[in-house]
């Protein structure tokens, strides 16, 4: 059973990888344009965060028991754009930091996610 459920997610990570709005987004934001646009992202946690809870309040009100789905998707992804910020902040500095030393020492830059080794 566990071998099953493992197999199956192996199969569906790449498609929802591929077209979920947050992962869509987050693969954006692993670009070395992208990394300085990772606080201004932490901004859309709070459209989420609101979903979750006018989801929570129909459910209060008797709305149907699926929305319970939708409560834990909203907070799963306000989760993930509010974590999206600090990781893509440190990214970059981190980043901007090896350019600044590359250029010093008169090395080419390297890129993100470059298997090179450094010298």
């Amino acid at each position: 059973m566990i071998r099953l459920t493992w197999n199956l997610s192996q199969k569906i990570a790449p498609i929802l990888r591929a077209w979920l709005p947050t992962n869509v987004l987050r693969d954006a934001l692993r670009t070395r344009r992208g990394l300085k646009w990772g606080l201004p992202c932490m901004l859309l946690a709070a459209p989420y965060f609101y979903a979750a809870a006018i989801c929570r309040a129909l459910i209060e009100d008797g709305g149907p028991g699926w929305l319970h789905l939708l409560v834990i998707l909203c907070i799963w992804n306000t989760f993930k754009m509010l974590w999206i910020g600090p990781v893509s902040f440190t990214k970059l500095i981190r980043l901007r930091l090896q350019e600044r030393a590359d250029f010093r020492h008169g090395r080419a830059p390297t890129r993100v996610g470059s298997s090179a080794t450094r010298v």
